[in-house]
């Protein structure tokens, strides 16, 4: 019968980091790179939740998600990011068991709320065109956030379970993480144990978290395609169609990469290919969320120029 190892059990205390490379200069030139990329991430994703707090015309439900899920892509690519190029430039790459435990809890219990606050924006979309007239009424601020604490508290839950019983199995060694985070997978590989039951338990999560939110996401899609077709306006047509493609956008370059790397199984573990995958759903949709979503955005823009405007006269 399979069961959980004692925590003495494990006897390794730290792991190593492969990261991309062991070439110096490569390392060098991947630096400049990813720095420039988290720099860009942080400052997107932080100049939206500055100007929706600071107009008051963007406090609607829409934008509230829209803060929220900023704060998550600055939240869980901070969580690898700095780390990575830190590694990059040390001569060590380690990081300590309990270091690797809070990594990979915090970065999961982000990157699942992500994909369950998915759902959320796709109903906020789904109402905003099939009920307008009733959006503010059934979107009230106590729903808003009711909403986005029960993500959270499932994202953070969810993950518990899945660190809990990673960090748990025995690592004998070698302690080699062929990542460049404490990724569940990655890390998973090395135990020194079969590994069969904490797959299951993450391919039911997985089912959780990535099918069930794609299926409401498609079918709320479909309600919406529905309703703009009958929109006269070809002008309000292409407004919604843009809205909504943009969304589908994130939620494809989010869910593709994160559905592969967690949902198969662990003899078809591949450390090259999973690392250049997480890029995706870790660096670069905390990126392009902000263009996607809001930057585009007639009053993000608008809300932008009065704080440059309202900067110049008080200079």
């Amino acid at each position: 019968m399979w069961m959980l190892p004692e925590q003495n059990q494990s006897r390794v205390s730290e792991f190593i980091l492969l990261g991309f490379s062991s070439d110096p200069t490569s390392n060098r030139i991947l630096f400049i790179a990813f720095l420039l990329l988290y720099l860009s991430s942080i400052l997107g994703n932080g100049l939206i939740i500055t100007l929706i707090c600071l107009d008051s015309h963007l406090h609607t439900p829409m934008y509230f998600f829209l803060c929220i899920l900023s704060l998550l892509d600055m939240g869980y690519v901070t969580t690898t990011m700095p780390q990575m190029l830190v590694h990059l430039l040390a001569h060590s790459q380690t990081i300590s068991f309990a270091g690797c435990w809070l990594q990979m809890y915090v970065f999961g219990a982000l990157a699942l709320t992500e994909c369950i606050f998915f759902v959320v924006l796709a109903y906020d979309r789904y109402v905003a065109i099939c009920y307008p007239l009733r959006y503010t009424v059934i979107l009230s601020w106590r729903v808003c956030t009711q909403l986005a604490a029960g993500t959270w508290a499932c994202g953070f839950f969810l993950s518990l379970i899945h660190t809990f019983l990673t960090m748990r199995l025995p690592y004998c060694g070698p302690s080699i993480v062929n990542h460049y985070f404490c990724e569940g997978p990655s890390v998973r590989s090395l135990a020194c144990m079969d590994t069969h039951l904490i797959e299951t338990v993450d391919l039911v999560i997985s089912v959780f978290v990535v099918v069930t939110p794609l299926s409401l996401i498609l079918a709320s899609y479909i309600h919406i395609a529905l309703a703009i077709f009958k929109i006269k306006s070809t002008r309000g047509r292409c407004k919604a169609f843009s809205t909504c493609a943009s969304h589908l956008t994130v939620v494809i370059l989010f869910y593709a990469p994160a559905t592969y790397i967690y949902m198969k199984p662990n003899s078809s573990y591949s450390p090259e290919r999973d690392k250049q995958i997480s890029l995706f759903y870790n660096v670069f949709t905390a990126l392009l969320n902000p263009v996607v979503y809001s930057l585009r955005n007639k009053d993000i823009k608008g809300a932008f120029l009065k704080v440059i405007e309202h900067g110049r006269v008080t200079w």
